[in-house]
Order: C-alpha cells, then structure tokens, then sequence
C-alpha cells in the first residue's frame, strides 16, 4: 500500500500564552494564526482535526516530492510570519494577549505511513501507529520553538540528506526515544530573518489642526482597560449603541488598525475602519472613520480614555466632520450634527448602565 503524508503545523508557546493573557484575544489571535495556516495549504491537504494550537493535514496515498513538500513547508512559515508582523504592526489594542502575539512560534512535524480510519459518529479520522507516531514527534529534544521536523522513514523516500543546506534550510539529524523504539529525524532550525514575508504597510496615525466639531464626555464605572475593550470590540456594540440594527465584523480578529466593520442603520450599511491617533500621556485612543454618508467626505470619531481612579474612568468622543461642498456643510450644520448628538449621547447613557452593570459583576 502506497504512503500517506501526516503533517502538522503545531503554535510555540500556545500554553504559556493562553494561560498568562487575556482569555478572548489569545482565542482571536490563535484562530487568526490557524486560520492563516489553512489558507496557506495549497498542497491540497486533507484536514482531519483542529487540535487547539495544532493542525493535523494528511495527504492520502501520496507523498509529494522533496521540492514540492519543502516549498509547502516554506510557504506556512512565511504566512504565519508575516501575520505576526501585521499583528506587531497594526496593533492598537494595549492587553497583554495582543501585545506578547509576535513572541509566538511555530514548529511542523511531518511523517509519513500506511493510512488507517477511525470512523465515530459519521466523522472518518485517521488512525493507527503513523498517527501517533507523528503526534509524539512533538515531543521532541530540538532546543527550539522554531524549526521544521521530518521523520526519517520520509526523508529517505523524499531522497532528503541530513546535510541538505539551502537559504532557509540546514537540516540536522536527531532522535528520541518512544515506547522504548529510537526514532530518527531530519530537522532545521528555520529563523524568521530568512523568509520574504509579506510587506504591511505601517497605517499612519491620523492628526488635525483643528478642534473636532463635536465633543462628549462621560465618566464609567470601570477601569480604563474595560472601556477600551467595550469601544474597540465590536462584539459588545449591540450592548450600547443607539440606533444600530446590526453589527458585522471578523468574529475571528482582534480588533487593529485597518480593521473593518459595518453598521446597518434602517437598512443602510455604513462602512469604518480603525484608525488611532495621537494621545496624552496614560491615555488610550481608539478611533474609527467613515466615508459612506454622501452628506460628509469623511467622518471621524475618536474614543479617549483616561483612567480617574483604578474602577473608575473619563471616556470623552471627539468627531471631525470634512466636507468640501458648501451645501454639505449647511446640511451638517443643520442636521447631521444634531443627529450625532442624539444618538451618542443615548449611547453613552446605556453604555455607563453598560459598564456599570458588567462592573458589579466583578473586574
């Protein structure tokens, strides 16, 4: 019977990091990763489990070649390489999850045997000794969080010599003992310094000359951290918003610059996306801009928050209205500001009821 491929991309560090940081963003931040992973399969891999910080791949009765296997192992680390660095880049959000998301690696196993099923409940899963085999592998003696492991009983049908050197790869030997059998493997450091990842450009921060054409201030009954997650989390602005139908968002994205989202107001959609400016000292900005109302050119709201006391904290929205035609202007001044003081200041009234009430729950 013709070999099948067992691969499995597998997170450093997915313990330490889901046990030491924020519960829902180390969860948005570890779906962002995996689902990256998935995306970058394009050797047509079967996935038969999400194992929390791995991917179990298998590749029925096929083995692709050396060069075909590596460049598929390539492609992963420069995907999820080059997102830790958009989440580096881009991150807005101050918590421990989004802040310690670049320390993470990744580590691929890859082995190969005769395939087996397991079939429960209708769901047909791979099984047998090559299965746990390829999952012991994991537990490994490579003093690194951030290579590529390949079995020998591979590497000696993709013809892979322990000497094999390329610009990303050095391969070694290695091997540990399971159940009281030696296992031998190839393996290779790979150093993120190595791979062409994908450029993100840096969204620059936005700045006036101005005042905003609207101010409002409130204080909340929760720290400041708490505030900047019921703004920035679009999952919680159904609690409070005003006037909104609906909200649709990436569930699966912690929320950066760049992010997008949409409000559906009466039907209508209106597009944001996240942008930050500059704040004082011990502030946290989180801001979002519009271009869709045809009445404006672009509409910027910014959420500013200070902490007064350790429970306690002043949230103040600052919006800048553009508009370039004189009769946008008059409708503005006319209309759409006394809209947008309507609505916030209904808003901040439910979202103190919010955040007090979360608040007494326990911080």
């Amino acid at each position: 019977m013709p070999h099948s491929l067992f691969f499995i991309p597998d997170i450093s560090g997915y313990t330490n990091f889901i046990q030491t940081t924020e519960i829902e963003h180390s969860q948005h931040v570890i779906a962002e990763l995996l689902e990256v992973l998935i995306d970058a399969n394009v050797e047509n891999l079967k996935l038969a489990e999400i194992e929390g910080d791995a991917l179990f791949f298998y590749k029925e009765n096929k083995v692709p070649s050396q060069e075909r296997l590596l460049a598929q192992i390539e492609r992963m680390f420069k995907a999820f390489y080059s997102h830790l660095k958009l989440l580096e880049t881009n991150r807005i959000c101050p918590c421990n999850a989004c802040a310690t998301a670049p320390d993470l690696n990744l580590k691929i196993i890859v082995h190969c045997g005769e395939m087996q099923f397991i079939e429960v409940q209708g769901n047909k899963k791979p099984f047998g000794r090559p299965v746990i085999q390829s999952h012991r592998l994991l537990k490994n003696s490579i003093n690194s969080d951030n290579y590529v492991l390949i079995s020998q009983e591979l590497s000696k049908k993709l013809w892979l010599t322990p000497d094999y050197t390329s610009k990303l790869y050095d391969f070694k030997t290695g091997s540990d003992t399971y159940d009281n059998e030696l296992v031998n493997y190839n393996y290779a450091i790979i150093s993120a310094d190595s791979l062409s990842l994908k450029e993100h450009g840096k969204p620059k921060k936005v700045a006036f000359d101005r005042a905003p054409d609207l101010v409002f201030e409130t204080t909340l009954e929760t720290s400041k951290e708490k505030v900047y997650e019921y703004v920035s989390n679009y999952r919680y602005r159904n609690e409070w918003t005003n006037g909104v139908d609906e909200f649709k968002f990436k569930l699966n994205e912690v929320t950066r610059l760049d992010s997008e989202h949409t409000c559906v107001i009466n039907g209508k959609h209106i597009d944001f996306t996240a942008v930050t400016k500059e704040g004082k000292p011990g502030q946290l900005v989180y801001g979002e801009f519009t271009k869709t109302p045809p009445v404006v050119d672009a509409l910027y709201q910014f959420y500013v928050i200070e902490p007064v006391s350790k429970h306690q904290s002043k949230l103040m929205i600052e919006v800048f209205i553009e508009a370039k035609s004189p009769i946008k202007r008059l409708i503005i001044q006319l209309f759409v500001k006394r809209n947008i003081k309507k609505g916030v200041t209904a808003s901040l009234q439910k979202l103190s009821e919010f955040a007090k009430n979360n608040n007494s729950l326990g911080e």
